[in-house]
């Protein structure tokens, strides 16, 4: 399997929980949507939360929180079986439309050139 991660900064129109309910409620679907045209495997949205425990966390290791400083608002996971088929699949008509059809719904909510985004292969430590 592979899987891009997708680290997420909301344009700055959006505060934090409109950013978030837009990618649940508007974006998750058209991502649905793609599956079977995209062989999508598994999507994942990882919603960041503001709370005591994530500032202590963060503290300990010398991380900064601070809004203004660019911190992700979420992690998109995706997954495929590998390499190959993820290609494969975006270059199919139907792969290209509903990648346009994504890309086009992410610019309008997603800050994209502040945005990170990669592929990795899991290395499982803790597993059950």
């Amino acid at each position: 399997m592979i899987k891009l991660t997708f680290c997420l900064v909301r344009r700055p129109e959006f505060s934090r929980a409109e950013f978030q309910d837009y990618w649940r409620n508007h974006h998750a679907p058209k991502v649905l949507a793609a599956k079977e045209a995209l062989n999508i495997k598994r999507y994942v949205q990882c919603h960041t939360i503001a709370s005591a425990a994530a500032e202590a966390v963060a503290a300990a290791r010398g991380i900064s929180l601070d809004e203004n400083l660019g911190d992700f608002d979420g992690v998109a996971e995706l997954w495929w079986d590998s390499e190959e088929t993820l290609a494969a699949s975006a270059g199919t008509e139907a792969g290209m439309k509903h990648g346009v059809i994504l890309l086009k719904d992410e610019a309008t909510f997603i800050d994209l050139p502040r945005s990170r985004i990669f592929l990795t292969q899991e290395n499982e430590v803790i597993f059950g």
